[in-house]
């Protein structure tokens, strides 16, 4: 069994997409002409420092993961099931023949504008708690105005909702033990503040006539192949509901645990989730000696001084830099203090960039 799975907003990078660029030309001019201005430039060169802006973020994430889909394609053929985080989504429907190119590309320029006016509320990834316990901190300090965006992995969870109760909620999560890294998005996607988003962009669905998945298509918000006539409604309820990516992985191990899953488009923010995922769901190992973390931490420092450029599986897409020598927090975690996020990263999460 085989899955393709396409990384949503968080993936990009300056330089993505080069050569699929110079494959696809057709596809790559249907674009420029569908968005008014060059993807090739905006992937490539990001010459007016746009690409991490979520109205152009979007269509250049989607077209390379198309152009990346195609290319797949051509040598390897249809996978058995697809799926996609968030955005991702509709490259695996694309992928599943429910629309086509220009069809994907004009929602999804629809969907960036929306999203990118909505200017109220925050996010935050949180580590090593599980939802549950997240929701029961919420719950207990009265934070009912936050809701759960992405399931990423059972201890990542993205948080979004009205930014002063996710300042007060940081502190509180990590009383608990989590890790709580706020994230530079413009709004509180996957969230109630994006009802009127979800309103306007239901609406301009109506307008499009979908067909049904050719290859089944994990669906974000019911961790569950689509079922038939779902298509329009499941991308209008994704502005709002929770992106349940662990339970979409988990309910595709479960039907084949060593089939062979492939990221398709830029970077490889799926492919460490997915090794997450399936190191969670496996009986934690017994903590290594203190000799062994002491001896990372000195290798680590003998290697990378202060001010290193990294980047780190958690938050995806950002070159980040290390602000101390890495020290070994609490007697067992290896960690290293990062600019931009103010707090100490496992060394584990990070690679040189």
């Amino acid at each position: 069994m085989k899955t393709c799975l396409f990384p949503g907003q968080g993936s990009q990078a300056k330089g993505m997409g080069r050569h699929l660029f110079e494959r696809f030309p057709d596809l790559t001019a249907q674009a420029d002409q569908v968005l008014g201005y060059s993807i090739r430039e905006l992937c490539v060169d990001d010459p007016r420092q746009q690409l991490n802006q979520t109205l152009y973020t979007q269509p250049a994430i989607f077209v390379v993961s198309a152009l990346a889909w195609y290319e797949h394609l051509a040598s390897h053929g249809k996978p058995d099931f697809v799926a996609g985080h968030s955005l991702g989504e509709f490259n695996a429907l694309l992928a599943a023949e429910s629309f086509g190119f220009e069809t994907g590309l004009r929602l999804v320029r629809r969907r960036a504008e929306l999203m990118s006016e909505a200017a109220d509320g925050a996010m935050a990834a949180v580590l090593n708690l599980d939802a549950a316990d997240i929701e029961a901190i919420l719950r207990d300090h009265g934070l009912d105005q936050i809701d759960i965006a992405n399931l990423n992995a059972p201890s990542q969870t993205v948080i979004s909702g009205a930014r002063e109760q996710i300042a007060r909620a940081a502190p509180l999560l990590e009383a608990g033990k989590g890790r709580c890294i706020p994230l530079n998005t413009s709004g509180a996607f996957h969230s109630r503040l994006m009802e009127p988003a979800r309103q306007q962009f239901e609406a301009f669905l109506a307008s499009f006539d979908f067909r049904a998945p050719a290859i089944p298509v994990i669906a974000n918000v019911t961790a569950q192949p689509y079922q038939p006539g779902a298509v329009a409604a499941n991308l209008a309820r994704q502005l709002t509901g929770t992106v349940r990516w662990n339970e979409s992985i988990a309910y595709l191990l479960a039907l084949d645990p060593g089939q062979q899953m492939v990221e398709l488009g830029h970077g490889e923010v799926l492919t460490n989730l997915l090794k997450k995922i399936r190191s969670e769901r496996q009986v934690a190992p017994v903590s290594a000696p203190a000799a062994t973390v002491h001896e990372r931490v000195r290798d680590w420092n003998l290697r990378h001084p202060v001010g290193t450029r990294v980047r780190s599986a958690i938050v995806a897409g950002a070159v980040l830099a290390t602000r101390t020598e890495a020290v070994l927090l609490f007697q067992h975690r290896p960690a290293v203090y990062l600019d931009g996020y103010q707090g100490y990263f496992d060394l584990d999460e990070l690679q040189p960039a």
